[in-house]
Parts: C-alpha cells; structure tokens; sequence
C-alpha cells in the first residue's frame, strides 16, 4: 500500500485550516457579541484552535490514507473518523486527470482525480501525490497495468516512466495559438465573471453606485441624483468588469492548451494558475460535438469536445477537460474531428419548409405576450407610455424563423449519424451506429398537427441526461419514422461487423471498445 505525499499536509492544512478559522470565527462572533477587548481575545483564541485542529486532522488523513494499484483493481482506505474502504475496477475506470495549482507545482507534487463510467463525478481524489507518480497512476490505470517492483525505487516511491509517455511516442495534434487564445478569451462570457463584476464594482465604490459616477464630467448632463445616469454608468461598469474579468479567466484557463495522442489516447494539458491534464480514450468516445458560436463562426473558428460514457461537457470541475480544441480554425477542427471518427461531408437535409412556419408562428406569439405584458405595465403603472413600439419586434420574427430553420438538419450516412442545431451556438454532433443506446421518435402536440417530429439517437453519455443528444428537429413524420428504422438497422449491422472482428482478431477500422462485446452479443441474439 502507497501513501500520499508528504508535502500533501502542508497543502491540505493550508485550505483546512482557513476553513476551520473562518468557521470558528464566526461562531466566536456570534457567541461574544461586543467589542471590548476580552471578547476580541475569545475570537482570536477560538480562530487559533480552528487552525491547529484543521493542521491535526489533515496529518491524521494523511497517516491513514492508502491506495494499491492491484492487476484488476484500484484499492483506496481512507477516514479518519470513520474508515471507508473502496474497491474501484480498472474496467470502469474511464477519465484521469492530473491538477495542479501554482502553489503544488512549486512544490512537485499533482492531485490525481479518477471518474468511472455512469457517472460524471470524481470516484476517487488523490491530494497530493509526486508528479512522477500521478503520471505512473495515469499510464497504468488507464492500460490496466499494475505496479511492479521495477516502476519503484527502495523508499516505493515511484520511479519516472519512459515509455508510452515519453515525447517520441507522442504525436501533437494540436497547440493553441496565441491569436487563437486573445480571440477565445475576448469572445467567451464567463457565468462567473458577472458575479465577480458585481463584487469587484460593489467593493470599488464603497456600496454605493452614485459613487462610480464622474460627476464632474457630466457637464450640463442630468446628475446622479436623477437616478437615470447611475444606472446607466453602473451597467456599462459592470458589462466591463465582467468582460475583462472573463477573458482572464479564459486566459488563464485555456493557456498553452496542446492536445497529444499515445496509442488509443488523447492527452491534453491546459492552464496558466491551475494546471488541469488528463486523458480521453478513443475507444471510449460516444459523440463528437463541433461547435461554432457567433461570433467565432463569423470569422471562420469553431471548436471540438467529445463525450465519454458517463462523461459529458460541463460535468467536470476542471471545466473544459472534455474539450479536444476550444477554439481554432474551423478546418482544422474538421480535420482533427475526422482522424477521431471518420465521417463523410456534413450535408444535412434540412427540416420541411412548414417547420419555419411554425417557428414563425412561435416568435410572433412570444411578441404578442411582451406587447400584452407591456400594455397593461403602461394602463396600470404608467411605466411604459410608448408600449407599442415593442410590436416592431414583429417584424425579426420571420428572420428569426428562418435563421433558426436554415441551421437545422441531419444526415445518415453508412457510419454515422449527423445532427445540427442552433443558430448562436450552432452544434454539429457526430455519432456513430454503433454507440447509439436508444432511438427515440417524439412529437408535441404542436408538432402534430404540422405533422413534423423529432428523432434522437441517444448514447451511453449523460449529456443525453441534459437534453444535448443528437436530435433531428421537426423532421417530416414519416421521414422521422424511416431515420428511427434506419438507425435500429444500422445499429445492428454495425454491431454483427464489429462482433465478426472480434471473432476473427481483425482490429482494424473504428476503435474497439470492449464494453461493447455485451451489448453486440445481446442485440444478436434479440434478433
């Protein structure tokens, strides 16, 4: 059994004991109300006993934490309170990613985090273990390789591996240029950043908007105490501190991204303050997705992130792990995307043309409702006197609909099924037969009665969980039901090819997922 290292207490107690300080902080707050100096000397006191039980427990962690690489098992006994032991089959193992922080770099060590298939959430952390050690774990949880007394030295510390990691079996696919990444970071909007805008603006101004406004420029303009040129000023404010503290944070997220391949592998690291590497298995890869957003698709980029069973975009905490290019060139995207999974030309068939009447129909009545809802803010509270100048929006209606129907489509080719959608983030998932779990042939009541459907070739992968699957919007009914026919058809032939390989030894074509053997040999027998 291996423990982790040494330096990881130092680490662990740093974050421990903020927590704890800050916790018993609060409560000495709470329990000495006042401001003499007895009560200030409780709270110190109380933060200070916060901190050494923070720097206790985490040595006691650390003391009985082990793990063991066996041939068919990942081992790993932690707890302090109370002991908790976990068997983890290398059979499921299915993403490990290696993270690191300025402060463990320094330091040389790696958290090591372990995701297993049918669930996007970390099985098993390890925080902290030696670099060497965290790359060892990943090679040979991933090959299904146990330690052996040549990858350890005298002390069982792990010793550097040369082989399938080593630059000459490496091939690059893909580093990101610095024109690529100011492009990513300026474009990209951050969730995060309009919260950290907002505090960042409230701290700048003492809690009190008036105080960002440049009266003394305004000249002969309304003042703040109108109200009207606060706001205005506070949301351009906000708008800019969100912008510039987004594209930092992509910066520092995506900074010297560069994607490898070892064997059946693709290896990526990224980060500039926090470190993220990890793994993505072609044989476990269930959908390519290509994205091109507005306004990188204006200007010819699009980006590339796959799915792994039980994995899918935005479940990570590394954010972004999934994604093989954030953002290059879109040929270049296309290229790569094909060297993963070889499909043909993306000619879609479009959706029938009564389908954009029915977006149009859609739009419309959402204006309707903002009109309505206008009119009766303007009768009732005289907040909207010109409440019909909102009907205009009518007229983007049609464009709407159009814009939305023309960046939808499908194909089915011999392999693969292709699916688009979207106009602002227009998605292009490719999927192939073979990995497809269900077809599902939906309708709406809406959708009934313009006889349109929606077909969706659902996978193993839990995007499908969130309503990402590939879906073939508002095609004809009957053309909906002939894709569900096909797709079952190929489905099975592509299972029986696939079984037939593996019969005869022939590894050769798509990457061969041994999860699979099951499945072919209960749909064979189905039929």
């Amino acid at each position: 059994m291996t423990t982790l290292h040494p330096a990881s207490v130092a680490v662990r107690s740093l974050s421990r004991s903020l927590n704890t300080g800050f916790l018993f902080f609060v409560v000495g707050i709470v329990a000495s109300p006042g401001g003499n100096g007895t009560n200030l000397l409780s709270v110190v006191g109380l933060v200070a006993i916060g901190i050494v039980l923070g720097i206790v427990y985490e040595f006691a962690y650390y003391r009985r934490f082990r793990y063991e690489l066996t041939d068919d098992t990942f081992d790993v006994t932690s707890g302090v309170l109370a002991r908790r032991d976990r068997e983890l089959p290398l059979g499921r193992v299915q993403n490990v990613d290696i993270r690191q922080n300025v402060l463990v770099r320094v330091l040389g060590i790696a958290a090591v985090h372990i995701e297993t298939a049918g669930g996007g959430q970390t099985e098993v952390s390890l925080q902290y273990v030696d670099e060497d050690e965290a790359r060892r774990l990943r090679r040979q949880l991933r090959d299904g390789v146990s330690t052996d007394a040549s990858d350890t030295d005298e002390t069982g510390t792990a010793v550097r591996d040369t082989d399938a990691a080593s630059a000459g079996d490496e091939t690059v696919l893909f580093e990101i240029r610095p024109h690529e990444l100011a492009i990513l970071s300026v474009f990209t909007i951050d969730p995060g950043a309009s919260l950290l805008g907002g505090i960042a603006l409230s701290f700048a101004s003492g809690f009190d908007p008036v105080a960002l406004v440049p009266a003394n420029r305004l000249g002969g303009l309304p003042g703040p105490e109108t109200g009207l040129i606060a706001i205005a000023w506070g949301l351009l404010l906000f708008v800019l501190a969100a912008w510039l503290i987004s594209a930092a944070l992509t910066f520092t997220r995506y900074y010297g991204f560069r994607l490898t391949r070892v064997g059946d592998e693709l290896y990526y690291e990224r980060g500039l303050l926090q470190r993220y590497s990890g793994t993505i298995p072609l044989e476990k890869i269930q959908t390519l997705t290509i994205t091109e957003s507005v306004p990188f698709r204006w200007f010819g980029y699009a980006a590339l992130s796959v799915e792994t069973a039980g994995y899918a975009p935005g479940q990570s905490d590394s954010r972004g792990s999934e994604s093989a290019i954030p953002l290059a060139d879109a040929d270049r995207v296309a290229e790569l995307a094909r060297a993963i999974e070889p499909f043909g030309p993306v000619d879609l068939e479009s959706p029938p043309r009564r389908a954009r009447e029915r977006y149009a129909v859609r739009y419309l009545l959402v204006v309707a409702a903002v009109v309505g809802v206008a009119f009766l803010l303007a009768r009732y509270t005289g907040l909207i006197r010109q409440w019909y100048v909102l009907a205009a929006l009518a007229i983007l209606a049609p464009i709407a609909a159009h814009l939305k129907w023309r960046n939808r489509g499908v194909r089915l080719d011999d392999r693969y099924v292709l699916a688009r959608t979207g106009f602002w983030r227009r998605t292009t998932k490719v999927v192939p037969y073979y990995r497809v779990q269900a077809v599902l042939h939906q309708a709406t009541i809406f959708q009934r009665r313009r006889r349109l459907a929606s077909v969706t070739a659902d996978t193993a992968s839990s995007a499908s969980l969130l309503g990402r699957a590939a879906t073939a919007h508002d095609v004809d009914t009957d053309r909906g039901l002939e894709m569900q026919a096909a797709i079952e058809e190929r489905l099975q032939e592509r299972l029986r090819t696939r079984q037939r390989q593996r019969t005869d030894g022939q590894w050769f074509g798509d990457a061969i997922d041994p999860t699979d053997e099951g499945s072919a040999t209960e749909n064979d027998g189905e039929e």
